[in-house]
């Protein structure tokens, strides 16, 4: 896959953003200087409207053009040149500090009430997905998926295969749209693609735009080129954003409140961190790690399965998944199964980040590793479970009187 896309959206939302900043500020004599780079903003977007069909920060865009045309009565009709207007004065929205109380989420919403139960989502890898509810499914979901989406934001996912021909896929865009909402924030997409990790939202800013309680959203460049974080104080959420070689992780934090805040009820479904994948997307991830195991261990006795460009073992796979990953959980797991469907070692800092991420986003630390049910242990290396000791007596009096007969 390319490593840019020909959709050219990002370009148009920087230029109207570089043309109107601290327009709200203009007088009236200067708003023809407005309309006409909103003229301009909606000529680019036309431009580009063939290659950007199906693009959330596209459509986003042309919904706002419509309604900023209305709000500031410009006509369609007109010069489209790009004037320069001032910039924001010092100390204004970037730089404010105060917010109202309604902009942070802990103090309007929970007043009066115990502390909010925070929930956890994670992708990264092949890909692999830690839905809300703590499920870890290993999924194909090639193209454009939906990971969040409810009334206060949508989160959405492309993935492409890693290798030509390949079954295995990873993330290489993620469109992130936060809603307006109330005094705080005005609508703002976040978009990133393989090898462009911006520090900013499309439009140049940093935090959630000309509203009072701006600050209560705010971007951050933790490590540049490869790492942001995303705070949404007014509902409560931190969204955590790398790139790991070429591909995109994604992690987040979000109150159960606004997980479940959805108009309609019949779409919950559709999105990946509160339902997971759909079963015709799920991969078998334990019977293919059986299979890559045997394959490892026993060449022998059948054909190879495909190997991939750096030709790793189940036995190299597993060494190298150990110096980031001790725990043998399923994120030591998911590093092996990546190495071995890739040959990519990028796939083992994926999976090292992600768990990083969940130690830093999940409020429940006994949750924090996730394991197969003993099921998939061999009969000889099972152990009886702490929880069926009744199991293991009638057993034994079922032997005893097979004895006596």
């Amino acid at each position: 896959p390319t490593a840019t896309s020909p959709c050219k959206i990002l370009k148009c939302n920087s230029e109207f953003w570089a043309a109107t900043s601290g327009s709200h500020h203009l007088g009236t004599e200067e708003a023809p200087e407005f309309c006409t780079a909103l003229r301009a903003y909606a000529h680019c977007t036309r431009r580009t409207a063939r290659t950007c069909r199906g693009d959330l920060a596209y459509h986003s865009a042309v919904h706002g053009i419509d309604d900023l045309m209305v709000q500031h009565n410009c006509s369609k009709d007109g010069p489209t040149s790009q004037p320069r207007l001032r910039t924001l004065p010092p100390g204004d929205s970037q730089e404010r500090s105060d917010s109202p109380e309604i902009c942070h989420y802990e103090k309007s919403f929970h007043k009066h009430s115990a502390a909010p139960n925070y929930t956890h989502c994670g992708l990264f890898g092949d890909p692999h997905l830690r839905t809300f509810t703590d499920t870890f499914q290993t999924c194909k979901v090639q193209g454009a998926w939906p990971l969040i989406d409810n009334n206060y934001l949508n989160v959405q996912v492309t993935n492409t295969p890693v290798l030509p021909g390949s079954t295995a896929t990873a993330t290489s865009k993620l469109t992130i749209i936060f809603k307006s909402f109330q005094e705080c924030v005005d609508q703002k997409v976040y978009q990133a693609e393989m090898d462009e990790l911006p520090a900013a939202f499309a439009d140049g800013s940093k935090n959630g735009g000309d509203k009072h309680g701006a600050n209560s959203l705010k971007i951050t460049e933790k490590v540049s080129g490869q790492h942001i974080e995303i705070q949404a104080k007014y509902i409560g959420t931190t969204i955590v954003v790398r790139q790991v070689g070429r591909y995109l992780t994604f992690a987040v934090r979000m109150p159960e409140e606004v997980v479940n805040a959805v108009e309609d009820r019949d779409s919950q479904g559709l999105y990946l961190c509160l339902r997971g994948c759909p079963l015709n997307q799920q991969i078998d991830f334990q019977t293919i790690r059986s299979a890559q195991a045997t394959e490892g261990r026993a060449r022998r006795k059948g054909p190879s399965l495909p190997a991939p460009p750096e030709a790793f073992t189940y036995e190299t796979a597993t060494a190298k998944c150990r110096e980031k990953l001790p725990v043998e959980d399923l994120y030591f797991q998911s590093c092996v199964f990546d190495l071995l469907t890739t040959g990519d070692v990028n796939f083992m800092l994926a999976a090292y980040y992600a768990f990083e991420d969940v130690k830093m986003l999940h409020s429940n630390k006994d949750k924090l590793h996730l394991y197969e049910r003993t099921r998939d242990l061999a009969p000889g290396n099972m152990a009886p479970s702490e929880s069926t000791p009744a199991l293991w007596v009638a057993l034994l009096c079922l032997s005893q009187c097979w004895l006596c007969l």
